[in-house]
């Protein structure tokens, strides 16, 4: 069963980057956005009045604005860099291996913002990491023509709200459920992209049935399937077995995204992807030992 729920949830995790490149040709992407999280946004608030309410008591206004700001950061932040990213012609695949270094990023930092043991292997394993994010995104540059060198630095700054998320969940003190912390994040991200399309006069959705089969994606697969998924792998297997298998995110999207989209999948893109998933052994091999932190992803995908 454990198997089953795993691969469930690589594949449901993995949708949100092939939703977003579904979108991409349909519409902008806040408005992919308000659309995927105004809707979203107000069933949930109607299941926290109703059916979740005993999980909001006790928390404060403190609270609830850490977990805005959460929100704003591993969800607002980190889709718009990352749609953006894939709008602007940048493959799935790589756009996925960028984010899924996050763990790496936010190991390495771990050490001098929380004063916390960073050993040299795991060290290496980020500098391997480095390398194999490197290679993929190189060989992607040089096979898709007309992306500006740029449009991956959008998909790091993803990356970086993804870390800056992490950071600020790990330094809450206050416990907050998984159903509260799911509706004020999508809330805050309904009330940010809601406002950006409004403000660039995209609000308005287009009639092209493939922009609500994207949107009716990202909220089935992407939301509910991928977030859903983390929550019950976590509770079943731990965070460690969580982490590892968002490192399986990359190769999974970067051959979906091949298969369904024709981005380009060759050898450099392959030896970067298996440099990656070398980093990460190193650096699980090293936490093993109980010498790091585990984070989990702060995103909701």
């Amino acid at each position: 069963m454990n198997v089953l729920l795993s691969a469930a949830f690589v594949l449901c995790w993995s949708s949100g980057f092939i939703g977003a490149k579904l979108g991409a040709g349909s519409a902008d992407a806040v408005t992919i956005l308000m659309w995927r999280f105004l809707p979203l946004g107000l069933v949930l608030a109607v299941v926290a009045a109703t059916l979740t309410r005993a999980a909001w008591r006790g928390l404060t206004a403190r609270d609830l604005l850490r977990q805005a700001a959460i929100g704003a950061l591993s969800q607002s932040g980190y889709l718009l860099t990352v749609y953006y990213a894939i709008q602007l012609g940048v493959s799935s695949g790589t756009t996925a291996l960028i984010d899924g270094t996050q763990p790496l990023l936010a190991g390495a930092l771990a050490g001098p913002l929380l004063h916390q043991h960073v050993s040299r292997r795991q060290w290496v394993g980020l500098f391997l990491g480095v390398v194999g994010v490197a290679t993929v995104t190189l060989a992607d540059a040089g096979a898709v023509d007309g992306v500006v060198p740029w449009a991956y630095a959008i998909a790091f700054l993803g990356m970086l709200c993804l870390v800056a998320a992490t950071f600020l969940e790990g330094r809450s003190r206050a416990p907050v459920a998984p159903s509260v912390a799911m509706t004020v994040h999508c809330a805050t991200s309904a009330v940010v992209f809601t406002a950006l399309a409004t403000a660039s006069g995209a609000a308005l959705p287009p009639a092209e049935p493939s922009f609500w089969l994207a949107i009716s994606w990202l909220v089935v697969l992407a939301t509910f399937g991928g977030y859903g998924l983390y929550w019950l792998v976590l509770r079943r297997s731990g965070v460690t077995a969580v982490n590892t298998l968002m490192f399986l995110m990359a190769p999974v999207t970067a051959v979906w995204g091949a298969l369904m989209f024709g981005e380009p999948f060759g050898p450099q893109t392959a030896a970067g992807l298996v440099v990656c998933l070398a980093a990460v052994v190193i650096v699980r091999s090293d936490g093993a030992n109980g010498r790091t932190k585990e984070c989990s992803p702060a995103a909701v995908h």
